[in-house]
């Protein structure tokens, strides 16, 4: 899934990709401008939604700088339907560093609001229709970002508020156990926000739930995976430390795959 990108540019040796879905979303949104409100429709919606992705690009910059100055190295930036995801070689296990981390995209979410706040006017702001001026452009992002960075805010793994959870169950459990138990209440939540966004009709929602229960269960098995690997290899050194040892299973030193920090 995450191999169907197309590469953009870099910044501060971090690729932009954009999957390949995206394209379809775009002429989406440019076919529903243009019903509404002919060429100009399309051009206004599909500027709204480009500009909307760079507020996700910001997003995911402010997990990823906060992570390169943790020294975590971040390999790229996806962009597909349903927000965005930063590639990092690993994540953080110090829960205070994680939490900062975690919480820099977000907060970027918050100051482009905060920016935005005193420059547009929201007295007339409908959320019906597509938008038809610059105002209404400015509106509609200033929305975006207090919702997207309230929505990732909620726990549950691995959005970032279920990572926060997961940093702060961390400070007293072992890894493992508190990636557990942020991944079932996580589950809990999603599988109640997709039978909720199916009841009012809001599949796209119920989709972008759906997602985040299968990538918070597979990150799980993967540092399941890494533990297992782990405590196998310390085992073994425990057996040579002691001295000849008959021969045995080689440890299991299969390479670590990526992580992704999910965003909006």
């Amino acid at each position: 899934m995450f191999g169907w990108s197309i590469n953009l540019f870099r910044i501060r040796g971090i690729q932009l990709a954009v999957h390949a879905s995206f394209l379809l979303l775009l002429a989406w949104y440019a076919y529903n401008g243009f019903q509404d409100n002919g060429i100009a429709g399309m051009i206004w919606n599909s500027v709204t939604l480009v500009l909307f992705f760079a507020c996700v690009v910001l997003h995911e910059l402010g997990h990823s700088f906060t992570g390169m100055h943790y020294g975590m190295k971040i390999r790229r930036i996806l962009l597909m339907p349903i927000g965005g995801a930063a590639q990092f070689d690993s994540i953080t296990r110090q829960p205070k560093q994680e939490i900062v981390m975690t919480l820099a995209g977000p907060a970027v979410n918050f100051v482009l609001a905060a920016i935005l706040w005193p420059i547009v006017d929201m007295t007339h702001w409908s959320p019906d229709g597509s938008p038809a001026s610059i105002l209404e452009v400015g509106q509609y992002l200033l929305v975006a970002n207090i919702v997207m960075g309230c929505f990732n805010l909620l726990p549950v793994f691995p959005m970032d508020g279920g990572r926060i959870l997961r940093a702060i169950l961390a400070i007293k459990l072992p890894y493992l156990r508190a990636t557990q138990v942020a991944v079932n209440i996580g589950k809990v939540l999603a599988v109640l926000a997709i039978a909720y966004c199916l009841y009012i009709g809001n599949y796209l929602t119920a989709t972008v739930f759906t997602f985040i229960f299968i990538a918070g269960n597979a990150e799980y098995r993967m540092i399941q995976r890494q533990e297992l690997a782990q405590a196998h290899w310390e085992e073994m050194m425990r057996h040579l430390a002691r001295g000849p040892v008959a021969a045995t299973e080689p440890p299991l030193l299969e390479p670590k795959p990526p992580q992704w920090e999910l965003g909006p």
